[in-house]
């Protein structure tokens, strides 16, 4: 009779199902901040993360809020299927962002990453997703440790961040940082 860590391997190398994941959730279009509280309510643990823009009619101009990667919103969550469930019944959620209704895991340091950056409020614009390029590490200052895409925008260095599940990316100006090529 085997042992079921013949079959697993050792305790410390097998992925641990019972740890909450980050994944990401496609939306219908503007019911991001709906699904969110919808989220909230229902004590899913999420992140939505949003940036203000101005936004200009003819006769005013407006500050608002609005998600930094529109029809998409990220949860946090112990990968069971009542746990997905509970997800895709909430009003707006159209499914998990993976292949073949497979929910795909989010590394933890992608968001981290995300977060880091709107605590901060480093200026950062959405940008294309970028599949080409140096990947490289910021050398101190406060985002000392952070790793991304180098891409150059009218003549101006910039570190793209990337969400990879959601093929969503963001930049930052990296002028003045030390860059080390990985």
């Amino acid at each position: 009779m085997s042992d079921y860590r013949t079959i697993l391997g050792p305790l410390d190398e097998r992925p641990l199902l019972d740890q909450p994941r980050w994944y990401a959730i496609q939306t219908r279009a503007r019911h991001e901040k709906r699904v969110a509280a919808e989220l909230e309510q229902t004590g899913i643990a999420h992140f939505l993360p949003t940036i203000t823009e101005t936004h200009r009619w003819s006769d005013r101009k407006k500050i608002v809020e609005v998600p930094l990667f529109p029809c998409y919103a990220f949860v946090n969550l112990i990968p069971y299927p009542g746990n997905r469930l509970a997800v895709l019944r909430i009003p707006g959620v159209l499914n998990f962002v993976g292949i073949r209704n497979c929910a795909l895991p989010i590394p933890d340091s992608q968001i981290e990453d995300v977060q880091l950056l709107l605590k901060r409020q480093i200026p950062l614009a959405p940008y294309s997703f970028l599949k080409i390029g140096q990947r490289v590490r910021i050398r101190g200052g406060v985002l000392d440790g952070m790793e991304g895409l180098l891409v150059g925008k009218n003549g101006n260095s910039r570190l793209a961040i990337s969400i990879e599940a959601i093929e969503r990316s963001l930049t930052i100006s990296v002028q003045g940082y030390d860059l080390e090529p990985l």
